[in-house]
């Protein structure tokens, strides 16, 4: 009896690390074929519906709503990544990866932050947690712990000689010595293994082991660290706490030395209170000042001497007083509510002024954004500028959940975690936007109102060309102001680059000579590219060329 009920406990985790081991050796095989040479496009899909497979297979995995809702956003993620290919779709789709992973294996976690600290341990990891899952498993009378063994007392020499002798490489003819002595070595391996493998490159193989890796840090869990733990030991909800008289803190020994014996239990509050007062007072009357500033000179547009300032100026010494003003209410609020404060009952009117610190904050960034604005309706639409209205949203969530903080009586870890979350809904709800084509497109359609800029228009990627193409009679007409007018030449006689002006029709041919060479080498790229990187608007593109027989 005893024997039957051991072998049916490890039998099912022999299959499972078996599972693990075939998984991550299929996706390092998986990662390599998608990937090598490839852009990332249906390819991150792909690898993504395996990854979710064999997440949603694996027994070990306890299954929730977070484990869910985290693989669902990531499957998002690489659906955006395929609908809108774009450096902010990869990007989106790395961050919930690591979210995925943090709250696969840790799912107890409550913090996105938390679980993309988790998700870097696994990663940092995965070369160790992969060697001790490969030394479990038994094929018949053979293990592969020995094996493993010996491999571990030579890697760490390996390392420890690998870190000194670049450490060392500081001295020239030392590192001269290294030089010759890792070429020689560099010459044999290639020289070994392409003997024994023709077909497949040594980098290749590099690839491999890293798809290997990052599969591994996805489904093999890193033991012996308790982040959950960790975690759990922080709060969101203020609690009051006694102080301990016989083993004050630092900062209370501090304050002591100024305050003398009157500092006891009931008048510290009292005193940090009347402290607090005073300085959300003088801080609100600061601020204050600023805002009326504004409300002068831009909502009411009185100073005429800021109508013909720079807009560009404008709006960056706005937004940097917004953001020392938001650093500051931030920490200041962080520190007169951390404690036993919130539950004192004269708090009230260091309740108000804090309140009324943060309204003055958010309408300081009203003012920002009407600056923004006025830069977008004079000059149009930049990343830049787009940019800086996605800050001021930040700002505006950050400075409510600080008030919620105040009023509710939350903790340091509530606000990261409620940010943290929002961030984290926010990123792949940008990924649905085209944002090359619909910047090109709101400029060319308030031209009229706003400084059209050609160069501008012309150093977005290729998903714009069928704009470009439909508007380049319209464009035309704004070369004058852009670097078609002029060129550099080669004057012989000062033996020097001069800036030779252009006429019309030369400023014309270079237009429509650039441009058809855009859509050449997008067509001649687009016919060497695999399925493996397709993706909707590099197609919708190609589609509209096609149509259009846009060949040259």
């Amino acid at each position: 009896m005893e024997t039957t009920s051991i072998n049916q406990v490890t039998t099912p985790m022999k299959l499972r690390i078996d599972l693990q081991l075939i998984s991550t050796l299929a996706g390092g095989i998986l990662f390599s074929l998608l990937f090598w040479m490839e852009k990332q496009a249906l390819n991150l899909l792909i690898y993504s519906l395996f990854i979710l497979v064999i997440i949603l297979l694996d027994p070990e995995k306890r299954k929730n709503k977070k484990l869910y809702l985290s693989c669902g956003a990531h499957l998002l993620a690489a659906i955006l990544v395929v609908i809108n290919q774009s450096i902010l779709t990869i990007i989106t789709w790395y961050i919930s990866l690591a979210i995925m992973v943090g709250f696969v294996h840790f799912q107890l976690l409550r913090s996105v932050f938390t679980s993309l600290l988790a998700a870097f341990l696994q990663f940092i990891t995965a070369p160790l947690n992969l060697v001790k899952k490969m030394m479990t498993p038994y094929f018949k009378d053979f293990s592969f712990k020995p094996v493993f063994q010996i491999i571990k007392y030579i890697f760490i020499p390996f390392i420890a000689l690998l870190f000194f002798s670049v450490l060392y490489s500081a001295n020239p003819i030392f590192s001269n010595y290294m030089n010759q002595i890792t070429s020689s070595i560099g010459d044999l391996i290639d020289t070994v293994f392409y003997f024994f493998f023709d077909d497949l490159s040594f980098l290749r193989l590099m690839h491999l082991i890293l798809g290997m890796l990052i599969t591994a840090a996805v489904f093999i869990s890193l033991k012996g660290i308790n982040l959950e733990r960790f975690e759990a030991s922080f709060s969101e909800q203020l609690i009051r706490r006694r102080r301990d008289q016989k083993n004050n803190s630092f900062v209370h020994e501090i304050i002591a030395v100024f305050a003398g014996s009157i500092l006891k239990r009931t008048m510290a509050l009292k005193t940090e209170n009347i402290i607090g007062i005073l300085s959300f007072l003088v801080l609100n009357l600061l601020l204050l000042s600023l805002n009326v500033i504004d409300v002068s000179s831009l909502w009411l547009g009185k100073d005429e001497s800021l109508k013909s300032a720079s807009y560009s100026a404008e709006l960056h010494d706005g937004t940097n007083a917004l953001i020392l003003s938001i650093i500051m209410a931030m920490l200041v609020i962080l520190y007169f509510f951390r404690g036993n404060l919130n539950f004192y009952q004269k708090n009230k009117t260091i309740r108000v002024l804090a309140y009324l610190w943060i309204a003055q904050n958010i309408f300081l960034i009203s003012s920002v954004l009407i600056r923004d604005f006025n830069y977008i309706n004079a000059l149009g639409l930049t990343y830049k500028r787009i940019g800086v209205l996605i800050f001021l949203l930040l700002c505006t969530i950050g400075l409510i959940t600080v008030y919620l903080k105040v009023a509710k009586q939350k903790t340091l870890f509530y606000l990261c975690k409620v940010n943290g979350f929002v961030w984290y809904v926010l990123l792949p709800a940008f990924g649905f936007v085209n944002w090359d084509a619909s910047i090109v497109r709101y400029n060319i359609n308030n031209r009229n109102t706003t400084a059209l800029d050609l160069d501008h228009l012309l150093s977005f990627s290729d998903k714009t060309l069928p704009l470009l193409n439909e508007n380049k009679q319209l464009l035309s007409k704004y070369l004058n102001n852009s670097s078609y007018a002029y060129e550099m030449v080669y004057d012989t006689t000062t033996q020097r680059n001069i800036r030779k002006e252009n006429t019309d029709m030369e400023q014309l041919k270079g237009f429509e000579k650039d441009l058809n060479r855009r859509i050449d080498n997008f067509k001649e790229t687009y016919k060497r590219t695999t399925w493996r990187s397709w993706n909707y608007r590099d197609w919708k593109t190609q589609q509209y060329l096609v149509k259009n027989r846009l060949s040259h």
